[in-house]
């Protein structure tokens, strides 16, 4: 996918578990996405914000494939890694049998989905991307499903990182860095020590 922006601004949208709250309402996320506080760590290859929710509505992209039903908990975990490779994982757990330490559900749904950004330019980047998932691994028409479904899930994206591009670029205030937004700044402030340490 060719996304008409800086790769920074793909950054900053992968490491902010939130954003699926407002961008993904019928795919990746829903209102339950918006207020659980995130935890963010760095490491020598890169930043990862992360968090459990607790007892929610599973989003819709992920319900019609859970093995189980009512509510749920779920982990989100979103891994840029210098300068520009992305792990994210989704897993799903009968509410009330997920969290920090504890081993995964029998009936858990897992999917990584790894992502590599190629810079074109100061306003275009390359978008590539695969997912695995703990499934049915053979199945060609869920494989399809998958790929449909990301890549429309991503075409939400692409519409709102071409928007940031552009306001980005001709707003007249200077950025303000909001609590979520700690992730990405991290990233961002590496990331701009590494490029001088080379030049």
């Amino acid at each position: 996918m060719l996304v008409d922006c800086h790769y920074l601004y793909v950054v900053d949208n992968l490491l902010d578990p939130t954003h699926v709250t407002w961008v993904h309402p019928a795919s990746f996320g829903d209102s339950s996405c918006a207020a659980v506080p995130i935890e963010t760590t760095s490491a020598p290859d890169g930043v990862t914000a992360a968090r459990w929710l607790a007892d929610v509505v599973p989003a819709p992209f992920y319900a019609k494939h859970l093995k189980f039903a009512g509510n749920c908990d779920r982990y989100q975990h979103y891994e840029v890694r210098f300068p520009s490779n992305a792990v994210i994982k989704a897993v799903f757990v009968p509410a009330g049998s997920g969290g920090k330490g504890r081993p995964l559900h029998a009936n858990a749904f897992v999917m990584d989905s790894f992502n590599f950004l190629t810079p074109v330019n100061a306003g275009q980047t390359r978008y590539f991307w695969f997912q695995l998932r703990n499934f049915a691994p053979t199945d060609n028409a869920v494989s399809r499903e998958f790929t449909e479904d990301v890549r429309h899930a991503f075409e939400e994206d692409r519409v709102i990182l071409n928007a940031v591009q552009i306001g980005m670029a001709n707003s007249p205030i200077p950025t303000i860095d909001l609590k979520n937004d700690l992730a990405s700044h991290r990233f961002r402030k590496t990331m701009a020590q590494k490029i001088a340490a080379e030049g």
